[in-house]
């Protein structure tokens, strides 16, 4: 048996579970998995001794915005940022200047990258009109999923957000009802918009330098009362429903009261994962998301739902914002533009998370990779099988990540103060992105080699 690439050496974590021996790569797919002692011809061979290889990892939530906002980076710089990180297919939100939420604007991102994507990427659509025939355009355009969000644009961002912000609660259940009938997921930013009208109120009135005054803006309620109103309208809607970004104890609770109900899931996110509000305070607005990052407690409600499956998702919300656009609002969490670099933290926070017994490494690996291919209807990726896709990270679980802003590759390396000084247990070795490697110590793989995924909705699961 000939082929391109053998992997050899190492510990392959299979869908049956670890197991010693070669992973055999051809036209882009694993082949065969071997046993150890086989030893066919290939065109190249990589030593894997000492090494776990894994599937590459599926980011489902991220954010470039490339080719409006040059000065948060470009395709090119954050998916050289996704390779380094192990993340081998990332989807990008619609959330640009003009937002995507037409079929002729998701061909204009899907060609746009394509000319310097290193990695695979997929795309969502916000459904800028509430009809039968515009779902159906846009799923037919190769989406992976729809985008909403259940709270108004932010002022001054209209042309972002046209087709994203349906605050009003009937509208939200049509967009379920037509994403249903089009089988693709929808995923949805969840806060009550009343709520946050109310809380913004209050916290106008408190000092906007304190971070505390951002959670104050935005509360845990808000969140977990808009969750469930999206879980009890999908019962009759019956869509496939992902709920973004978790933050609270509040909302675990409001999935696991709700659990069975309708075809749902959930994720989470590093940031929520790794970090207090005090982490926040010290770190200023350079760490404003929204959702905010809330409390101890929280937080260990969102890793004891990671545990029992009701987050089945980890992502990285990545967003990238330049330094002058954070250092305009310094001191008021009321203003600063939110989000935070992640795609260099996700698998080492997982990989992290397995050497302290929080998670295996199966679990670690579902939560950001098959069940992403599982949900979004992406058959050949998230698993080391024949047939699969060879995007394969090669990890050292007894190796280290430090996280400086001269080791990241963003664009944003200068506002990922959350992250700055971050020691994990674990890293990424090299990545593999349809068997070729995109990194290996440094970029490798060349720009634009990334592909269009596109899904098969019959076949996406809950």
């Amino acid at each position: 048996m000939t082929a391109d690439l053998i992997i050899s050496g190492g510990t392959i974590l299979s869908p049956e579970g670890p197991r010693p021996g070669s992973v055999l790569v051809r036209q882009g797919q694993i082949a065969a998995l071997l046993p150890p002692g086989e030893t066919p011809q290939a065109a190249q061979r990589i030593d894997a001794t000492g090494l776990m290889v894994l599937p590459g990892a599926i980011d489902i939530h991220c954010h470039i915005r490339a080719p409006a906002y040059p000065q948060r980076g470009t395709v090119a710089s954050e998916t050289a940022a996704c390779a380094k990180g192990g993340i081998t297919t990332v989807f990008e939100m619609p959330i640009t200047d003009p937002c995507c939420n037409t079929p002729d604007r998701v061909a204009l991102r899907r060609d746009h990258f394509a000319q310097t994507a290193h990695i695979d990427f997929g795309l969502y659509a916000a459904p800028v009109d509430l009809t039968e025939a515009a779902f159906e355009a846009l799923a037919a355009s190769g989406i992976v999923a729809f985008k909403i969000f259940t709270t108004p644009a932010p002022p001054g961002r209209e042309h972002e957000f046209a087709g994203l912000a349906w605050p009003q609660v009937e509208d939200q259940l049509r967009v379920l009802q037509l994403a249903a009938r089009v089988g693709l997921p929808v995923v949805v930013h969840a806060e009550h918009a009343g709520l946050l009208a109310r809380a913004a109120d209050h916290a106008s009135r408190l000092d906007a330098a304190d971070a505390a005054t951002h959670n104050a803006a935005r509360p845990p309620l808000a969140e977990a009362v808009a969750v469930a109103q999206l879980l009890a309208m999908n019962i009759s809607a019956g869509a496939k429903l992902h709920i973004a970004h978790v933050t609270s104890a509040a909302t675990v609770d409001v999935l696991r009261r709700f659990a069975g109900s309708s075809d749902f899931s959930a994720e989470t996110c590093p940031h929520y994962l790794s970090y207090t509000a005090e982490d926040v305070a010290r770190a200023g607005v350079c760490a404003k998301i929204n959702p905010p990052i809330r409390h101890a407690s929280d937080r260990a409600a969102l890793w004891d739902a990671l545990a029992d499956g009701t987050i089945g998702h980890v992502t990285t919300d990545h967003a990238a914002f330049s330094a002058s656009e954070k250092a305009a609002h310094d001191g008021n969490f009321l203003t600063a533009p939110p989000g935070h670099p992640g795609t260099e933290v996700l698998l080492p926070t997982l990989l992290n998370a397995v050497s302290m017994g929080k998670l295996t490494l199966a679990q670690a690996m579902q939560l950001v990779s098959g069940a992403a291919a599982q949900r979004f209807g992406l058959p050949g990726k998230g698993r080391l099988a024949p047939g699969a896709a060879a995007d394969i990270v090669l990890a050292d679980l007894a190796g280290e990540t430090h996280i400086s802003e001269a080791s990241l590759l963003t664009a944003a390396r200068s506002i990922a103060r959350l992250s700055h000084g971050a020691r994990f247990q674990g890293a990424v070795v090299q990545t593999l992105v349809a068997g070729q490697t995109v990194w290996k110590g440094g970029l490798t793989g060349r720009p634009g080699l990334g592909r269009f995924i596109t899904p098969h909705p019959q076949e996406t699961a809950g």
